[in-house]
């Protein structure tokens, strides 16, 4: 690929969109931003858009973007030899300061050791040097497991953006080369420098803790590093769309941040854990960019995984409606939906509400803490299917602590419950809608209550599949999507690895990512990684970022888990203390 075609689809790309930036170079600190995916893909992630937006509220630093090209282009590129270039100015990406990636998804490792090849940049950090742009690796996966990452970074951002960048541009300011600028952003909250550690194992090749090398005790670098986050969000504007493009995954909806955070510590879930304390965005500014937004967007994306703590979300969904948007929540959670949420957003237009139960039995949502009941659940399916909602999204999971053949029995005859009640409204509408279930085998994450336990063994988890598809087939309007085992063994290896899984993960990037392969190739032992209870371990290799809950707490919850025990939260225990003079 010549290097006009490049700037010809860069500028196709550009004339597409409303609201991006070009800013001059000269005397800036010059960021090349990239999604590790597709254009398609990344545009539709408001972390990437956030990002984007506050490098480029900094006066002293001019943000550019760039993106997995499309399969033919990327084999176009990789043939030419030709380099990659940013989307605002068609600058190649080894001529900026900063190489950095905001990352989501496990699945995309590869595809920043892609995007580094394809830049002309050497692959780990130790190969870099000064004439070399900095590469930080920043985004969700970072600052719950950032090992299998480090190796390829100068620099992992850990935590919220909102404070990261500040930080980062007040090293940039006071900082005279690379090195003074590494020891600098050590001092930060939420900066981790990678070569400034030293990992520490034991004979049997367990984890044992970190230390800081020479240089890392020179620059004051802590163990551990903690993680940057927003105290409040009252002065804050909540994260949105700035850049209008049709070419995305969700078109030109307006994506907007209402809520940071979940009370509900649901014992498998990272990012209640990772996100707290529960935030809401200013409901004002939030009606204030959605009205903005509305000449470039007929529907508004409310990113949230706990929607309804937003003190006034009536209001915002009210107004919102008023505006003539068509309203999309995320996932709703059950304990909070009302029959007010349901009426706006079925006027709005919305047909689909998703909802997740994680398992069919009261006494297994006991054990992951998820504080809702099979009662509760089928009242609010009554109430979404009554109020003209006609199809139902559904997440559940198996290989849950405790699990036996009767949760996955329940699995399927809570679904047939919640389409008794499906079929009965349809009757009246003429129409009938459609139950998905999505079901997932639990992957023990980093920052949870499950943080020490081993994945299921693979051959009693595809034997789950199987009979939970056994149990579900041939339902009408009732559709069971159950992803396999051996896709959730290799994403489990790169959120439970350490360093040593780096090595795997660039031999995966190389033979098109075939993963198997990979781990043959290297000579890795997965099933340590995936396999092996935990709880004896000294450290574990996410220890290094500080997330703000304590291990002790995580070993608290897993063992009320054991006992069938909620831990409610604030607005549920409330709801008891009213509820408890009637019950005696």
């Amino acid at each position: 690929m010549k290097s006009w075609e490049q700037r010809e689809r860069a500028l196709s790309v550009l004339s597409k969109e409303i609201g991006y930036i070009r800013k001059p170079h000269g005397d800036r600190l010059r960021v090349a931003l990239a999604f590790p995916n597709t254009y398609w893909v990344g545009m539709s992630n408001l972390g990437f858009q956030t990002v984007y937006r506050l490098f480029n509220d900094q006066p002293d630093i001019v943000c550019e973007r760039v993106f997995l090209p499309p399969k033919q282009e990327l084999a176009e590129l990789i043939a030419s030899k030709a380099e990659l270039v940013t989307l605002e100015s068609q600058t190649p990406v080894s001529e900026f300061d900063v190489f950095a990636f905001s990352v989501s998804f496990e699945w995309d490792y590869v595809n920043v050791l892609t995007l580094l090849r394809l830049a002309g940049l050497p692959r780990y950090a130790a190969e870099r040097s000064e004439r070399h742009p900095l590469v930080v690796i920043g985004g969700a996966v970072t600052f719950v497991n950032p090992e299998p990452l480090a190796p390829f970074a100068d620099v992992i951002a850990a935590g919220e953006g909102e404070v990261l960048v500040p930080g980062f541009e007040r090293a940039f300011a006071a900082a005279s080369g690379r090195a003074e600028m590494l020891r600098l952003l050590a001092r930060e909250r939420g900066f981790y420098i990678p070569s400034f550690y030293e990992p520490q194992y034991d004979g049997n090749g367990r984890l044992t803790g970190y230390a800081t090398n020479a240089a890392g005790t020179a620059a004051g670098a802590p163990v551990p590093v903690r993680k940057a986050a927003v105290k409040t969000t009252d002065a804050l504007d909540p994260p949105a769309t700035s850049i209008f493009t049709p070419d995305t995954e969700f078109g030109s909806r307006f994506l907007i941040e209402v809520v940071r955070g979940c009370a509900n510590l649901c014992r498998f879930c990272w990012a209640g854990y990772n996100y707290l304390p529960v935030r809401a965005f200013p409901a004002d500014r939030i009606l204030h960019l959605a009205e903005t937004a509305r000449a470039h967007a007929n529907r508004v994306g409310l990113v949230s995984i706990a929607l309804c703590d937003h003190p006034e979300i009536d209001r915002i969904l009210a107004r919102l409606l008023e505006m003539g948007y068509a309203i999309s929540p995320a996932s709703l959670r059950l304990d909070d939906l009302t029959e007010s949420i349901v009426r706006v957003l079925r006027k709005s237009g919305e047909r689909t509400i998703t909802i997740a139960p994680e398992t069919g039995s009261d006494r297994l949502r006991r054990v992951i803490n998820k504080t809702v009941t099979n009662d509760e659940i089928l009242d609010r399916a009554e109430l979404i299917f009554a109020n003209g909602i006609e199809n139902l999204k559904l997440y559940y999971m198996i290989g849950l602590p405790t699990e036996t053949d009767d949760d996955l029995v329940a699995i399927r005859d809570l679904t047939l419950q919640m389409r008794d009640r499906m079929l009965a409204h349809a009757k009246g509408r003429g129409t009938i809608g459609r139950i998905i279930g999505s079901v997932n085998p639990l992957i023990p994450k980093p920052g949870t209550a499950y943080q020490w336990l081993p994945m299921e063994d693979p051959a009693i988890i595809d034997r789950k599949i199987k009979r939970l598809r056994s149990l579900t087939a041939d339902i009408d309007n009732v559709y069971f999507n159950i992803k396999s085992e051996r896709h959730s063994y290799y994403q489990a290896l790169l959120s439970l690895g350490d360093r040593r899984v780096a090595p795997t993960i660039e031999a995966a990037e190389r033979n098109g990512q075939n993963w198997r392969a990979a781990v043959a190739e290297t000579g890795l032992d997965a099933d340590f990684y995936i396999f092996r209870d935990r709880t004896n371990d000294a450290a574990l290799p996410w220890d290094i970022i500080d997330g703000g809950m304590k291990a002790s707490f995580f070993h608290a919850e897993f063992d009320k888990g054991l006992r069938e025990e909620w831990t409610l939260p604030p607005k549920r225990q409330q709801e008891n203390a009213r509820l408890l003079p009637v019950i005696q």
